[in-house]
Order: C-alpha cells, then sequence, then structure tokens
C-alpha cells in the first residue's frame, strides 16, 4: 500500500478521541450566551421604593398603567413607576414582576440588551407582558384607548411593540419588586404562540430551532470518548443555565420557579418546543382567520380576470436612451409574494439600462405591493426595515463633509415608507426638519409616530411646484428604481431643492458580478416591483443635465449584504410557496408539507449563505464594488 504523504491518517478509535465541533461550538454558544445573560440581567435598573411622605408622592396624572390578566399593581407600584419614569425621561415603562417565571426571563434577556434599548431608536418594543406604563399622550397618538387589563400578555407585548414606535428614544423597562407574576405565569403551546406571533416572531421556525437544538446536544452527550465529553459539559451548560443567570447574589429578578425550571429543564423545553411546533402548524396563518378569508375572498374575486391587464405593451426602445438595441436579462415569476404573474427585465445595448418591460400599470403596481410593505406583510417589512439601521446612519454621514458648519435646516426623504431612515437619521442630524413623501399610507402613520414632522402621500412630481426651493437636502434611498418615470423624479427633486441644495441617492447596481452569477435569484431585481435599475454612469449624466454636480460616489460603503441569503430564500419561495397565501389556491396537506420540508432542508443553506454574505459583503468594503451605489450631488447655485 503506498504511503500518504501527509504521514499515517488517524485511526478509528484516535479520531473518536477528537473533540466534536458541534459540540465544541454549542459549549462555545451556551458560554457565551450565559455572560451575555447576566450582562444584561445586571443592566435591569429596578424601581425603588416610594417616598414615604405623602407630600413627596409625585403626581401620578397623564400616567396610564396596562397590566395583564391575573396581574395587580398596588398604589406604591404605580407611583414608584411613575417617579422612575419622569426622572428618566420616559415615556413608556415595561414593569418585570422580581418573580418573572424563569423561561420567561431568560427569553427577555435573548431579546433585550437593557443598555442599548432605550438609544436603539429602530429597536422593537419588547416586554414581559405583565404590565406597563405608558404616558397619556403615547397612549392617544398610538390609538391606545382601552384603560382596562388586557386580556392575555400577549396583547400587552404587541402594545409594547407599538408603543415603543411612538416613543422611539424614550421607551425602558425596570424591575417592579413589588409586583407579582401571578395568574399570567403559565405558558401553554397556543399562548406560547400568541405571545411569539406578538413580538413578529416566528413561532414555528423558533420551535423548530429548539427542538433541533435539544436534538444536537442529546446526541453530543450520548457520544463516547472525548467528543463525549465536551458534548456532556454542553448538555450540563444547557441544563444549569437558568441558575448560572438568575442564581446570583443581588440579581433584581428571582423567579419562584428557578429550582423547578432548572431541575427539569431538558423535559420542560422538550415539551414546551413539541406544544409549541404543534400550536404553530394548527395556526399556520397568525392572523384572524375572518380576515383572512375575507382577504382570499378578494383575491380569488379580482384574480377572476386574470393578471394580463396587469401590464401594458411592450415598449420598442430603451426609456432612457431611446435604442432599440434590447435583449432579455430575466424572465421570473413574482418570487416575493408568489402572486401570479411573469415578468422580464429587458437590458439596453446602448446604454446598460435595465427596466421591466412590458412594465406593470398603475393598477398592477398596486396589486402586487398589495400586502408585501403594509397589511398581510406590514409586520415583516417594519421588522426587516427596523434591522438596517447602521446603513441609515450610513447614508445620513455621508452628508456630512459637504453639510457645512450646521445641521441642514430642512431635509425631504423621498420613498419613506414608514420613516424608518428618517428616524434613524435624528441620530445623527438631531437639529434637522426630516420630511417624507410617500405613495402608501405608511407616511401619515410615519408623522403619527414623529418619525418625521410632515408627511405628504402621494407622487414626487405632483409636489414639486407646491414645494419648490423649500429643501436643503432631498435624499432617495432605493426609490427611483421603484418609479415609473425615475427622469421626472429628477426633475422633482431638482425643483424642490433650493440651490446648492444636496441629492442624496442608494439605488442597486445592475452591473454587480453578483447579478451575474445569481442570475434570476439576484435580489435586487425584486421583480414585479423594481421598474428601472440603472447603472451609475447613467444616472451621473442624467443628474449633470439638471444642473447637479457629484460631489461623492460610493459603492462598497453602498453595498447591503444579502446576495446568497437572498438567493436561497428566493429559490425556496419558488420550489415552495406560502400555502397560506390568500392569493394561492387553498391550502392543502401536501402543500403544507413540501413547504414545511423545503424550509427545514434550507435551513444549513441560510446558515451558509450567512457567512457567505458576511464575507462578500468585507470584499465589497474593500473593493469598493458592492450590488448598490449612492450619489450625494449639489445642485448649481445659479
Amino acid at each position: 500500500m503506498t504511503p500518504s504523504p501527509l504521514g499515517p491518517l488517524p485511526s478509528r478509535t484516535s479520531r473518536a478521541s477528537l473533540p466534536s465541533l458541534t459540540s465544541v461550538a454549542a459549549l462555545a454558544l451556551l458560554g457565551a450566551g450565559t455572560l451575555r445573560a447576566r450582562r444584561r440581567l445586571a443592566a435591569l435598573p429596578v424601581l425603588p421604593a416610594p417616598p414615604a411622605a405623602p407630600a413627596d408622592v409625585p403626581r401620578a396624572a397623564g400616567w396610564r398603567l396596562l397590566t395583564a390578566r391575573g396581574v395587580e399593581a398596588d398604589g406604591a407600584t404605580f407611583l414608584a413607576a411613575c417617579a422612575f419614569a419622569e426622572r428618566e425621561g420616559l415615556r413608556v415603562l415595561d414593569l418585570l414582576p422580581a418573580d418573572l417565571p424563569t423561561e420567561r426571563a431568560l427569553g427577555l434577556l435573548r431579546l433585550v440588551d437593557p443598555a442599548r434599548y432605550r438609544g436603539d431608536r429602530l429597536g422593537e418594543g419588547r416586554g414581559a407582558g405583565y404590565a406597563v406604563l405608558v404616558a397619556e399622550e403615547v397612549a392617544e397618538r398610538a390609538g391606545c384607548t382601552a384603560p382596562g387589563p388586557c386580556a392575555e400578555p400577549a396583547e400587552l407585548m404587541a402594545l409594547v411593540r407599538r408603543l415603543k414606535e411612538y416613543a422611539a428614544d424614550a421607551t425602558g423597562l425596570a424591575i417592579a419588586p413589588g409586583l407579582a407574576a401571578g395568574a399570567a405565569a403559565g405558558a401553554g403551546g397556543q399562548q406560547r404562540v400568541a405571545e411569539l406571533r406578538a413580538q413578529g416572531l416566528p413561532a414555528g421556525a423558533l420551535a423548530a430551532a429548539q427542538l433541533a437544538g435539544l436534538a444536537l446536544l442529546a446526541r453530543g452527550a450520548v457520544r463516547g470518548g472525548r467528543r463525549g465529553a465536551w458534548g456532556v459539559a454542553a448538555a450540563g451548560l444547557y441544563w444549569m443555565q437558568p441558575y448560572l443567570v438568575l442564581g446570583g447574589p443581588g440579581a433584581g429578578l428571582r423567579p419562584a420557579d428557578l429550582a423547578r425550571a432548572t431541575a427539569a429543564r431538558p423535559v420542560r423545553s422538550l415539551v414546551a418546543g413539541l406544544r409549541t411546533a404543534a400550536a404553530a402548524a394548527r395556526t399556520a396563518t397568525g392572523g384572524d382567520t375572518a380576515a383572512e378569508a375575507a382577504r382570499a375572498a378578494a383575491y380569488r374575486a379580482e384574480l377572476a380576470g386574470g393578471v394580463g391587464r396587469f401590464l401594458e405593451q411592450r415598449r420598442p426602445h430603451c426609456p432612457w436612451c431611446g435604442s432599440g438595441e434590447l435583449s432579455v436579462q430575466v424572465t421570473v415569476p413574482d418570487l416575493l409574494q408568489g402572486k401570479p404573474g411573469r415578468f422580464t427585465l429587458e437590458r439596453c445595448g446602448t446604454c446598460a439600462h435595465v427596466f421591466q418591460n412590458p412594465r406593470l400599470t398603475p393598477e398592477g403596481l398596486e396589486f402586487y405591493y398589495r400586502d408585501f410593505y403594509d397589511g398581510r406583510g406590514g409586520d415583516g417589512a417594519g421588522s426587516v426595515f427596523g434591522r438596517l439601521g447602521a446603513a441609515y446612519r450610513g447614508r445620513a454621514e455621508m452628508v456630512r463633509p459637504h453639510a457645512g458648519s450646521r445641521d441642514p435646516e430642512s431635509w425631504l426623504d423621498v420613498g419613506t415608507g414608514h420613516g424608518h431612515f428618517c428616524n434613524a437619521a435624528r441620530e445623527v442630524w438631531p437639529r434637522t426638519r426630516f420630511d417624507g413623501l410617500d405613495m402608501g399610507d405608511g407616511v401619515r402613520e410615519a408623522e403619527r409616530r414623529g418619525w418625521v414632522e410632515t408627511g405628504f402621500q402621494g407622487q414626487f412630481p405632483e409636489f414639486a411646484g407646491k414645494l419648490a426651493g423649500q429643501y436643503e437636502v432631498v435624499s432617495m434611498y432605493h426609490y427611483l428604481e421603484h418609479t415609473r418615470e425615475p427622469l421626472a423624479e429628477l426633475d422633482a427633486a431638482a425643483a424642490v431643492l433650493a440651490p446648492g441644495g444636496l441629492l442624496t441617492i442608494e439605488v442597486p447596481d445592475p452591473q454587480s458580478r453578483m447579478a451575474r452569477l445569481l442570475g434570476p435569484a439576484w435580489l435586487p431585481w425584486f421583480q414585479p416591483q423594481h421598474q428601472h435599475l440603472i447603472p451609475a454612469a447613467n444616472l451621473r449624466e442624467a443628474l449633470a443635465d439638471r444642473g447637479f454636480t457629484v460631489l461623492t460616489e460610493q459603492h462598497g460603503a453602498a453595498h447591503q449584504g444579502n446576495d446568497f441569503f437572498g438567493a436561497v430564500a428566493l429559490t425556496a419561495a419558488r420550489l415552495a410557496p406560502d400555502p397560506h397565501r390568500p392569493w394561492g389556491p387553498p391550502a392543502t396537506f401536501t402543500g403544507r408539507a413540501r413547504a414545511a420540508a423545503v424550509r427545514t432542508g434550507a435551513l444549513p443553506l441560510f446558515a451558509a449563505a450567512a457567512l457567505l454574505d458576511a464575507a462578500r459583503t468585507a470584499a465589497a468594503q474593500r473593493s469598493d464594488g458592492g450590488n448598490a451605489y449612492r450619489l450625494l450631488a449639489r445642485k448649481d447655485a445659479r
């Protein structure tokens, strides 16, 4: 036998003695999670005792205390909470019972970093679901009119999530020693599903992840040799984690069930995971059944006439340069929502402009946008936008070298949606007045939240005359590609800017290498919503034609790290669309099983895609070559 050039190969016995990478990784992750939870627990403030003298008791007018069913807060706790909120400048305060059940406490500490929670203007509101103190004016703006207790903790969790949107930098949490968990402590499978969904979390996926994690820990623990030792250590750390986090001296939370929860954690976790998975499967839509049925009936009626009427006639020439040298770039179905129809993007051989051809009619745009950014898809879209704080701040910082010695006085964000950019940009430009413009109802909600000063609803060119010369900065972030006539949008921007004003634009780059590599699975094609994908050279020329001077162009900094993850998501959606989509056929057992199998099988692919995207993002930032680009241009002063 020819000897191995690498020397003798390890025997089966020696290979068995090597540590399992899975067990080592599990041990490391559990150790890091335990330390993180202890640090977060230490950062939770504890309400002080209320003043003893009646004269020192703060005035409680202007505050409202909402509690879950079975939870009662005494007057002393209410007054202490009011005093704490007023002293800290808070408008919403979630109160945690000192005896918060163990797994609820651990779950909350996984979701919330108290040290960063208040300052994260885009962070989602989180609470324990027991009691929340809210200022009357915030409750009124948020449409919270019920003065009594909520029926279930899930309702209170959903309310806190909404209230933080109206008090973006004035929402906090605190432990209330005088508050007891009471009857709200228990959580069966159905209740846990309701609570997870109230927080915008995928109950079925989390239950599957929990069960998979338990299976990996069990598999590692029963191995022999040193591999088994690492597995036993990981399983032991998981078992003891509740006590290690919550059992230390001086902890503000002292769950009454800590000893029982620690001793029985593997069994309790298994039962909870199975019950949650079963409950999630029974209520897969996660919404109001009657509302879903009505939505499905409306879609069936609308689709009875087919989708051909949603498309215009095909254009024979490029809308950017007029050339007739066109070729098909991609033809894909609606991979975003799975609505019926097929859509083609064509590339101009002369100027490289990419555009939807035939394009959607205004009626078609309304149909394919519906239930994506609002309605059925509103929560998901809001969660995605809420995670882009770093990108929003980077966009706002791009203006700094060219803004002079003061904050811009006025800024119009076009295509603002619900105003997420404006909300985040206030951290960079606290003295700037941010206004927003959008076609959707979200801009009105942004105004009610206080994320924009004034919200304009409609088409941007229609407001050009009314707003002429009023703004120092106009931004269009991932907006132009959605418009029917991007050159008219640039004309409107030139009109509303004051002389010397700044226009900042960010759009996908159709010349990205990833577009060629991933083909139809490249997420920024984003069909059927994206109408135009504009090469940077074309946009620079169009700006120059309108009296702008380009000051800065960025590619790597504008890169969105979702190429591979998005490709997996689009492919999974193509193989197994959501069986409960109201515009599709009625859900069947086969459809649900196929969707579950594809989603489960895609989990390792999503993990690999996330690693590839991280590497791709690092490379894009170093090479200044990403999947998007930003331009900053100044309107000539003449």
